[in-house]
């Protein structure tokens, strides 16, 4: 018994092209939508990155800088020296005394004071952008903006900026000395800070776009806004608006 002509026939060669360049369209509009989704993926990850950056570097501002203080013993024999100052470098950088240090190890010869500093340095994995160090020294010197420990606190930063209200004029200042003459042994009342950080475009992940994030730390320890109705319009709208 012979089989049928029709059962032994087989696909063309025609027939094989166009298969195989339908299955080639196929795969080329897979690999397509993958590649789409994984980059869009990747963004999503760095907008997240940096949100959860922003949030790490503001808290931890936020709370050094709200138990900074000043020691009034200014003049006593052997006394350490505290500061607070603050300079528009662009980007701006702090260094200050603050209570906000947690001691690791029972019966360390240390407690809640500390010395802080913030500032910039050039980014090692952005080419333009900046990486946030923090410094801490657990003891109190002669020396507040040196020694101690340093970490990075947030990378991919394009501007670090703080503002400072002054209590006794009700007026925001760029700049902050408490070794100064105008600021003589003075906190600040509220500090606001602005970071700008650099992220991969949604919409366009060959761009980069900037996402500012802001917030205002009030000092315990600063002396109250002075609400003197003799101040004048302009100094007291300035602080009104921010």
């Amino acid at each position: 018994m012979t089989a049928s002509p029709l059962l032994r026939r087989g696909f063309t060669l025609l027939e094989v092209v166009v298969s195989m360049g339908i299955l080639a369209l196929i795969g080329a509009i897979t690999f397509e939508t993958i590649a789409s989704a994984l980059d869009t993926r990747d963004v999503l990850e760095e907008e997240d990155e940096a949100n959860q950056s922003a949030r790490v570097a503001l808290d931890r501002l936020r709370r050094d800088l709200r138990l900074a203080y000043l020691t009034s013993s200014t003049t006593a024999v052997n006394t350490y020296v505290t500061e607070f100052v603050g300079k528009s470098n662009d980007p701006d950088s702090l260094w200050f005394t603050t209570l906000s240090h947690h001691r690791m190890y029972r019966e360390s010869r240390e407690c809640d004071q500390t010395e802080v500093t913030y500032w910039t340095e050039d980014d090692p994995t952005m080419s333009g952008a900046k990486v946030l160090l923090r410094r801490e020294a657990p003891r109190i010197d002669n020396e507040p903006e040196k020694g101690g420990l340093i970490a990075p606190i947030a990378y991919h930063l394009k501007e670090v900026n703080y503002r400072y209200i002054n209590p006794k004029t009700n007026t925001w200042l760029d700049e902050w000395d408490s070794t100064g003459v105008d600021q003589a042994n003075m906190l600040p009342r509220a500090v606001q800070i602005a970071l700008v950080f650099l992220v991969q475009d949604a919409d366009d992940p060959s761009k980069i776009v900037e996402r500012p994030y802001a917030t205002t730390v009030i000092l315990h320890y600063a002396d109250r806004l002075t609400l003197d109705t003799s101040t004048s319009s302009d100094s007291t709208g300035a602080a009104n608006s921010n």
